[in-house]
């Protein structure tokens, strides 16, 4: 087995730039970041890619090469990949497969081979590949494929990342292009109804698609912005982030961590470091979740989710999506697959308590754009 076909085994995990920094980053927020990567406890809990995004790059190829802004990375990128692999942390960066980034800078539409190989030179881990400025009638899926192939021939294994908003329904033909996780949608941005529609809405149906080393992407975490960043539009409350996060584990989906991890509220920490959810995100088995049902009560909605686990239990996530308060929600063993009579000892995965053993069914109140995460876990055969 090759080194670069051992990638992705679990649903990548780190940090990118992009919604709290925009065109703001520079050299010294990247050592950081880092830095409180290691030192707030987010590398052990499994975060581990330091990912640049977009205004990385000089305006001008030199000899035919991508090349930094020198102004805002001095001792220049190969310095910075050192620094952060010194942390025990890997390094990513930005390219788009059109004729320019979607800031403008260069890309890599008939640079593949040369810019794949710089990366590798360079000491990249991830590449994040953008798709702006794709020239007119050229098809998408190829560009995908040609940067594939180029980065495979370069030998260094490093994670692909298509950031081709879903445009092409990338989920059918990503990992024929060596990718190992796919934009399913747009940008997100920190408020709740960005949330309700990205991931409530949009990944119902993709559950088929995702695995080891192949992962549906519904864009990075907003957990702890709180209205901050370049693409801020309000900012959602801790409950909203800590259903987000929810279903982003349940989804098997990439933790990108979107915000300033420097400065993070304990609220914060709380989510991101919440080792039994992060658990359900980075099972072995590698089922991305589906959503079980809903329930309607006059507009106001509720869904069940479940995702399967290797240990044989299940996750169970029950989300209150309206804004009544105290909403009882059921989800019974038939629909899970179990066996009505099979008694399941439930854990509840945000409080850290056991809850007792339940048969049939189980249910809990659940308030305004909260979630009850659970693990069901079968104790007797029936």
């Amino acid at each position: 087995m090759s080194s670069e076909s051992t990638l992705a085994q679990t649903p990548p995990m780190g940090w990118n730039s992009w919604n709290t920094f925009g065109g703001r980053i520079n050299e010294a927020v990247i050592r950081e970041t880092a830095d409180a990567m290691v030192s707030t406890g987010l590398k052990d809990a499994g975060y581990e890619y330091v990912v640049i995004d977009d205004l990385w790059e000089a305006d001008e190829r030199v000899e035919g090469r991508l090349t930094w802004d020198s102004e805002i990375f001095p001792n220049g990128i190969p310095a910075l990949a050192d620094y952060v692999h010194d942390k025990g942390l890997k390094f990513g960066i930005y390219s788009c497969a059109g004729s320019h980034t979607c800031a403008g800078k260069p890309a890599s539409y008939g640079y593949e081979e040369v810019d794949a190989q710089t990366f590798a030179e360079w000491g990249v881990d991830f590449l994040k590949y953008d798709f702006c400025y794709a020239p007119a009638g050229v098809d998408g899926p190829m560009l995908y494929r040609r940067m594939g192939q180029a980065l495979r021939a370069t030998g260094r294994p490093i994670l692909y990342s298509l950031c081709e908003w879903g445009s092409h329904k990338p989920w059918e033909w990503g990992a024929t292009t060596g990718g190992h996780m796919w934009r399913t949608t747009g940008d997100i941005y920190d408020a709740w109804e960005s949330v309700l529609d990205l991931g409530f809405g949009r990944q119902v149906g993709l559950e088929a698609y995702a695995g080891p080393g192949r992962w549906n992407d519904p864009d990075m975490l907003i957990v702890g912005m709180h209205g901050e960043g370049n693409v801020a539009r309000g900012g959602c409350t801790d409950v909203e982030y800590r259903s987000h996060f929810s279903l982003w584990c349940m989804l098997a989906a990439p933790l990108m961590i979107g915000c300033d991890v420097r400065n993070m509220s304990q609220a914060t920490s709380d989510i991101l470091l919440n080792t039994e959810v992060i658990a359900l995100n980075q099972d072995l088995l590698g089922r991305q979740g589906y959503k079980v049902g809903s329930i309607d009560w006059g507009g106001e909605q509720a869904q069940v989710w479940a995702k399967p686990l290797l240990d044989g239990s299940i996750a169970v996530a029950m989300f209150n999506l309206g804004d009544m308060q105290g909403r009882r929600i059921a989800v019974a063993w038939e629909s899970l697959g179990l066996h009505d009579r099979r008694p399941c000892t439930v854990r509840d995965l945000w409080a850290h308590e056991d809850l007792g053993t339940f048969t049939s069914s189980f249910s809990a109140r659940v308030d305004s754009h909260d979630v009850m995460l659970v693990r069901l876990t079968p104790t007797t055969e029936v």
